[in-house]
C-alpha cells in the first residue's frame, strides 16, 4: 500500500524516493553501493589506525586523521539509509520519512561537508608553512594550533548548517513531499519547496559563500604563495619533492570543492531532480571511496603507519606461536 502524507500537516514528513521506480536496478545497485561503503568504511578505519600507529604525528597526519574521520561520518548519514531502503521491498511510490529525520540528516550532511572545507583549507595553510617557511614550521604549526583549527572546522561546519537547516525546515512545502532522492539533499528540499522568487534560496547562498568561497580564497591564496616559492627554487629536485607533498591534498580539494560547486551553487530553476540523484551518487559514494586510495598511495607516513598497525595485530599471534613451538 502506498503510504499517503498529509502535505498540510505541520509536522508531516517526506517520501524519499530513492531508486524504487526501477526494481529491476535495485539488487545491483544494493550491492555496489554495499561494497563502496564497505570499502569506504575500512580505507578510512585503516588510516585513522595508521595515525594511532605513528610513533609521531606531525600535523599532517593528525589532519589527515580528522579527514577520515570526518569522511566516515559523511558516508555514515548517508549510505546506512539507502542500502536499508534498497534492500526492503516497498511502494514504488517511495518510503516515508519524518520531518525530524530528514531535518538530522541534512544538517548533519551540511555540518561533515563544510567541516571539510575548512579543514583542506587548514591543511593548504600546513603546506604553505611548511614549504615556504621550513624553520619556522615547527615554531608555527603547533599540536596547540592544530588542535584549534580542528575544533575551528567542525564548530564552524556545524554553525552553518544549523542555520541552514533551520532557514530550509521553514520553508513552507508543497504537495505529496516526495523527494526524488536517495537522502533529504537541499537540492531535493528545495524542490519541493512552496517558493516563487529567489528570497528563500539566499540562505544557500550564505551557506555556499561561507562555506565554498571563503575556504576557497584562503586555499588558492596559500598555494599562490606555494606556487611563487617554487618558481624560486633552483634545484629540481627540490620542486618535485614539494609538488608530490602537496598533490594529494589538491586532488581532493578538487574533487570535493568540484562537486560541491557544481551540486549547490546554482539556481532553483536548474535542479533537476533524476540527474542530480544520479550526480549525489557518485559524490556520496565514489568519491570517498577515492580519498583513502589518494592519501594512503601518496604519503609515506600513513603507509608506514599501515604498516605498524598490521604488524602490531599480527604481533600477539607470532608471540603465541612462538611461545607454543617451545619445549
Amino acid at each position: 500500500m502506498v503510504p499517503v502524507l498529509n502535505a498540510s500537516a505541520p509536522g508531516a514528513g517526506f517520501l524519499l524516493q530513492g531508486f524504487s521506480e526501477s526494481p529491476r536496478l535495485r539488487p545491483a545497485l544494493f550491492l555496489l553501493l554495499l561494497a563502496a561503503h564497505v570499502a569506504t568504511v575500512a580505507g578510512n578505519l585503516l588510516i585513522l589506525a595508521a595515525v594511532a600507529a605513528a610513533p609521531r604525528r606531525p600535523p599532517m597526519l593528525l589532519f589527515l586523521g580528522q579527514l577520515s574521520a570526518i569522511e566516515l561520518g559523511y558516508t555514515l548519514v548517508v549510505a546506512p539509509r539507502a542500502l536499508a531502503d534498497l534492500a526492503a521491498p516497498g511502494p514504488q511510490r517511495g518510503r516515508p520519512i519524518s520531518r525530524v529525520a530528514c531535518a538530522a540528516q541534512m544538517q548533519l550532511f551540511v555540518a561533515l561537508g563544510g567541516a571539510e572545507c575548512f579543514l583542506l583549507a587548514a591543511m593548504a595553510y600546513d603546506r604553505y608553512v611548511a614549504i615556504c617557511h621550513p624553520l619556522r614550521y615547527p615554531a608555527v604549526v603547533t599540536p596547540a594550533l592544530c588542535a584549534r583549527l580542528a575544533a575551528a572546522c567542525c564548530l564552524g561546519g556545524l554553525a552553518v548548517s544549523l542555520g541552514l537547516a533551520a532557514a530550509i525546515f521553514r520553508l513552507p512545502f508543497c504537495g505529496p513531499r516526495l523527494l526524488v532522492h536517495f537522502f533529504c539533499d537541499i537540492t531535493a528540499l528545495l524542490h519541493v519547496a512552496c517558493t516563487r522568487g529567489y528570497t528563500d534560496e539566499l540562505p544557500l547562498l550564505a551557506a555556499c559563500l561561507l562555506l565554498l568561497l571563503l575556504p576557497a580564497t584562503l586555499i588558492l591564496a596559500s598555494y599562490s604563495a606555494l606556487a611563487a616559492a617554487l618558481r624560486r627554487l633552483r634545484a629540481p629536485g627540490g620542486r618535485r619533492k614539494a609538488a608530490t607533498t602537496c598533490a594529494s591534498h589538491l586532488a581532493v580539494t578538487f574533487l570535493h570543492y568540484g562537486c560541491a560547486t557544481f551540486m549547490y551553487v546554482r539556481p532553483k530553476a536548474a535542479y533537476n531532480p533524476r540527474r542530480d540523484r544520479t550526480l549525489a551518487l557518485v559524490y556520496t559514494s565514489v568519491t570517498p571511496l577515492l580519498y583513502p586510495l589518494i592519501y594512503s598511495l601518496r604519503n609515506r607516513e600513513v603507509t608506514a603507519g599501515l604498516r605498524r598497525a598490521l604488524a602490531w595485530r599480527q604481533w600477539p599471534v607470532r608471540v603465541s606461536r612462538q611461545a607454543l613451538a617451545e619445549p
